[in-house]
């Protein structure tokens, strides 16, 4: 059996919401202090494109986000990215410092081009339930917590040029590599929420570097649906320049 070479070129179409926020506004600080929050204000601007209670919403929508806050000037910053166009309107308007800033991103990536990116991500491992192996149980998921961790972490899934799109355990490949000693990683807070029906706790680490596009259709692939878990809680989302 053969396989086709991976396509030299791909394109990526999606809409960017750039929220800015006041974050003394009591909505905004909730959103930051309960990652359950945060999750609600993101999906507030997508109301009717699903029908209530539909399983994968947020997949089916293609919603990710990210956000950076500026304490000292109490100001945050969403940025939310969806295959549908969100309407902000039910967040109130005293809550925004500026109007959300709209675009429209449609961008073909090729094989070669190397790519500026930054992004958010849940990093984590699987840490062995003890039970024997005949029993399938599934690990618990930890968070890793160092730089160096985050790194490897990272480092797994990218892909040289000729790899194919999945390590042979499984593990997602981004379409792109890089070089490992120039990714810069920086460690964030940990967002949590005391829902007694949902806790939550997300760990969180920054990435930036240069990327060099590998397989533009499974990069694009990673840019439309994210990477790692808590996809849900503004983790995954790679933002490219």
């Amino acid at each position: 059996m053969t396989t086709s070479a991976p396509a030299s070129t791909a394109r990526f179409v999606a809409t960017h919401a750039v929220l800015t926020l006041n974050a003394r506004h009591p909505l905004v600080a909730k959103s930051l202090v309960d990652a359950q929050e945060m999750h609600r204000t993101v999906m507030s601007g997508f109301r009717g494109w699903v029908e209530d209670g539909a399983p994968q919403a947020r997949a089916q929508m293609g919603v990710l986000s990210t956000w950076s806050v500026d304490l000292k000037a109490a100001a945050l910053v969403l940025v939310v990215q969806s295959r549908v166009p969100g309407d902000w309107t039910r967040i109130p308007r005293e809550a925004f410092t500026t109007a959300p800033r709209l675009i429209t991103v449609d961008r073909t990536f090729k094989a070669g081009e190397v790519i500026g990116f930054r992004t958010v991500v849940n990093p984590t491992r699987s840490k062995p339930s003890g039970r024997p192996a005949s029993e399938k149980v599934r690990g618990t998921r930890t968070a890793h917590t160092t730089p160096e961790h985050v790194k490897r972490w990272f480092v797994r899934r990218l892909q040289a040029d000729g790899e194919p799109a999945n390590t042979e355990d499984g593990v997602a490949r981004i379409g792109a590599t890089a070089d490992p000693e120039s990714l810069g990683i920086r460690m964030l807070p940990t967002v949590s929420s005391a829902h007694r029906a949902k806790p939550v706790r997300v760990g969180r680490a920054e990435i930036r570097g240069d990327l060099t596009v590998t397989d533009p259709d499974t990069f694009v692939n990673v840019l439309s649906n994210g990477v790692g878990h808590a996809r849900a809680y503004s983790c995954g989302l790679i933002l490219t320049r």
